[in-house]
């Protein structure tokens, strides 16, 4: 084997091994990530509760609100043992999505809301599928027993957003 095709093919190798480990999310962070999240939904929940137009997103507001804060408690019980502390911060998107929305009212606010949920919601689910299928322990454990609360918010907010 050539000189050049070695370097090459370690150089692959490496690429490689460096691209799946940036993908990989540690315990902590995914942890840390799903408590923002959970953070972002209670707060959106709350917003929905107090300017949503119909009584579909105020219900979807408050279940999303008591839902998020059951399983923050559960993320950081499962991080406490991680070092994983409680943060107030809401995600980026989550925060863009607040200041969105409180410019809205009626229902332009009811249908941004409600699309936002599909989305962000589609999103959380293979988050945290993935992480049920390659994450490791409790942290595991964890996001398996959130998925179907999940996959029942998206499901609420798919037939609130249809027109």
């Amino acid at each position: 084997m050539s000189v050049q095709r070695i370097v090459t093919a370690a150089a692959f190798a490496t690429g490689v091994l460096v691209s799946s480990q940036a993908l990989a999310k540690s315990d902590s962070d995914f942890l840390t990530d799903a408590i923002k999240g959970d953070n972002s939904e209670i707060a959106l929940g709350t917003l929905a509760t107090q300017k949503g137009d119909s009584s579909g997103i105020k219900k979807f507001g408050r279940t999303l609100a008591k839902d998020h804060a059951k399983a923050k408690k559960q993320a950081l019980s499962v991080g406490k043992k991680l070092g994983v502390s409680d943060t107030s911060d809401l995600t980026d998107e989550a925060t863009a999505e607040m200041k969105k929305l409180n410019g809205l009212s009626g229902t332009a606010f009811d249908q941004e809301f409600a699309t936002y949920m599909v989305s962000d919601h589609q999103k959380d689910i293979a988050e945290f599928q993935d992480e049920a299928k390659t994450g490791s322990g409790k942290v595991a454990k964890l996001a398996k027993k959130t998925l179907p609360t999940l996959q029942k918010h998206l499901k609420m907010a798919q037939a609130l957003a249809k027109p």
